[in-house]
Parts: structure tokens; C-alpha cells; sequence
């Protein structure tokens, strides 16, 4: 009998990075097996009104999108309804074409749920992401362009890449994401200070009228997470997702000494971050939470917490392709039996 856990034994035979490749293929071919993708998306994909926002202008079908750092390349936009996603990040893209860090870069912990990765911005260019990007665009779902400098881009330089991903990406995709939030570009996370932040989205503003969102690390302090996530608010920025892949090496024992670390043994560290950004900046700007997200209880309490929409990524690698809809189900019982008709309701109901 075909099940995931039985295809995830195959897959996990695999270096994660080969298995990554394999999924692609397989995403990439699926809206061309008309009969599987509508069974899959009929499956899949919950199309409720309780579930249903309109957020910056954007419709949102249900509150589920896909982190990024899977689709890279915009390659398997098309596939995301059949997962049960509503929004899909692209990217990170880079302005040029870039190889990422040397291999082995990806490693699974599936004691631990967690994945590893120092993947360094692999992807295929602003130019040929952007290319793959108009065949799909507009699209049934939301889609994101989640943007970072290039690995040899001097920091005094890294405001003039990001420059050119807005003007690339801000007519093909319904809001767009900085991210100086990786671990594993060299010197990106320095940029999280104030004074990049203000000069980025003063710019981005006379760029674009489309959204932008900044996306943080999990590992910042408390207090300094708030200051540049406030910082980015009142400098124009959208909204914040919280959080990135983390560095902190002990919550994952006997893992390698460098990358980010996502997946349940984030869960934790984000959601209490996220809280703490909430308690200050929900009801002024739009939170996203994404970090250790794999059932609907999680991400019911990120809701409550202020998220007005979540992000998995990690969690579909251990989960499989019923995660998103069972998330979605989760919701919905929670919100009956929270006595709330629309999702709406329960949003930041912890602040109220």
C-alpha cells in the first residue's frame, strides 16, 4: 500500500540534498498529470470562507505557505494547491547566479524532526528565477519573492542588490521578503541594524507600492528582535516573519557546527520570539510566524499569539503532503471550539 512513510523510507535513503532534487522532478512534472494534481489539489487544498483573509490587499485562501528555501527557482509554483499551500515564497534569489557552499550542505535529524542546512543562497539568478516567475504569475495562489545579496557583494554594496531583486520581482509577485536573515552568507546577518534597515525601505518605498516584509533570525535578543523589527515598521516595511533558521547548535545534539537549523527543534525558540514581537507590534503591522511549524496546534498557537498567517518547510519532510491539510482541519476544529466563525477572530486573540 503506497504510503508517504513508505516513500519517505526510499527518499531517506538518499542524501537529503538528492532527495531535495528528486521532489523537485516529481512537483515539477505533477500539473502535467491533470488526474493526479486535481485529485491531490481536491485533496489537499481546504477552501473555506472561516479560513479565508484579505491582507494588504492580497487573498489569502487559507492561512498555509510554504517557507522559503524549498523552490528556489520558481519551479514548482504550479504544484503548491496539491500540497494544500495557499502562498508560496520563492527564492532566496540573488542578483546573480550563484553555486551556494560546498557539499554535503544539507543534513536530516529525523529523530528530531530537524533538518540542517547551509545551502548559501544556491540558485539559478535574478534573471532565470524571474523568467520561471512570469509563465506562473499571476497564480491561484499568493506567491513571494524572498530576497538576498550575493555571497561576494561587499556590505557597503548590499543595498544596491537588493535595488535590483525589487525592480526584478516587484511586477511579478504579490509582496516581496529581505531577507539579511540566513546564516549561511557570510556576513548578511550583520545587516541587521537599524541604520541598513532605514536606508533599505526608504528605498524599497519609492521602488514599489507592493509589500515588503523583513524577514529576522531566531537568535537576536529579545529586546534588540523589537528594536530593528519596530525600526523596519516605521521605515515602511509591511510586516515581519519570524523567525529564519537558527544557529544555536544545542538544541539539535551531535549536529554539525555550522548552517541553520530548522524544523521541530525550532519550534520552541521561534514561537517565543514571535510572542514577544507580538506583544508589542500586533494590530501595527502584519506578522507572519514560521519556524518548528508541522500541526494544526502549533500553528493555532501562533495565531492566538498575533500571526495572521504561517510558514512550514522542514515540517512537510517528515509530515509529507497531508500536513498542510490537517494543519488547515486543526484550525478550523479549534476555531469552533473556541466558539470563533473566521479566523479573524482568533487572531492575536491572546493580546485582546
Amino acid at each position: 500500500m503506497f504510503t508517504y512513510n513508505n516513500l519517505k523510507k526510499i527518499l531517506f535513503c538518499f542524501q537529503p540534498e538528492t532527495a531535495h532534487n528528486l521532489s523537485e522532478f516529481a512537483l515539477k512534472t505533477l500539473p502535467k498529470i491533470t488526474f493526479l494534481n486535481n485529485y491531490m489539489v481536491k485533496k489537499n487544498f481546504i477552501n473555506d470562507t472561516k479560513l479565508e483573509q484579505n491582507i494588504l490587499g492580497i487573498k489569502f485562501i487559507n492561512p498555509v505557505g510554504l517557507a522559503a528555501g524549498f523552490d528556489k527557482n520558481a519551479t514548482m509554483v504550479n504544484s503548491m494547491m496539491a500540497l494544500g499551500f495557499a502562498s508560496t515564497e520563492i527564492g532566496t534569489m540573488t542578483p546573480k547566479p550563484q553555486d551556494g557552499n560546498a557539499k554535503p550542505r544539507m543534513f536530516r535529524y529525523p529523530e528530531h524532526k530537524s533538518i540542517q542546512n547551509a545551502m548559501g543562497f544556491n540558485n539559478a539568478g535574478s534573471f532565470k528565477v524571474a523568467k520561471n516567475l512570469k509563465k506562473v504569475y499571476p497564480n491561484s495562489i499568493v506567491v513571494a519573492a524572498n530576497i538576498g545579496k550575493n555571497k561576494h557583494t561587499p556590505e557597503e554594496f548590499a543595498l544596491n542588490d537588493y535595488k535590483v531583486l525589487i525592480e526584478r520581482f516587484k511586477d511579478i509577485s504579490d509582496y516581496i521578503v529581505i531577507n539579511i536573515s540566513s546564516p549561511n552568507t557570510p556576513n548578511l546577518r550583520d545587516l541587521q541594524n537599524e541604520t541598513f534597515i532605514n536606508e533599505l525601505f526608504t528605498m524599497a518605498k519609492e521602488l514599489t507600492s507592493k509589500p515588503i516584509f523583513l524577514k529576522i533570525a531566531p537568535d537576536m535578543s529579545v529586546k534588540n528582535a523589537i528594536n530593528l523589527c519596530t525600526c523596519a515598521v516605521k521605515a515602511g516595511a509591511a510586516g515581519i516573519i519570524a523567525s529564519n533558521t537558527t544557529i544555536d547548535y544545542s538544541l539539535v545534539p551531535d549536529c554539525q557546527d555550522f548552517g541553520g537549523l530548522s524544523g521541530a527543534c525550532l519550534s520552541d525558540k521561534s514561537f517565543t520570539l514571535f510572542e514577544e514581537i507580538a506583544k508589542v507590534l500586533y494590530g501595527k503591522t502584519i506578522l507572519i510566524s514560521v519556524g518548528g511549524i508541522s500541526n494544526g496546534d502549533d500553528a493555532y498557537r501562533r495565531i492566538k499569539a498575533g500571526a495572521s498567517l504561517i510558514q512550514s518547510y522542514s515540517g512537510m519532510i517528515f509530515e509529507g503532503p497531508s500536513m498542510v491539510r490537517k494543519i488547515n482541519l486543526r484550525i478550523l476544529e479549534l476555531l469552533k471550539a473556541d466558539g470563533y466563525k473566521h479566523i479573524s477572530e482568533a487572531i492575536g486573540a491572546n493580546l485582546k
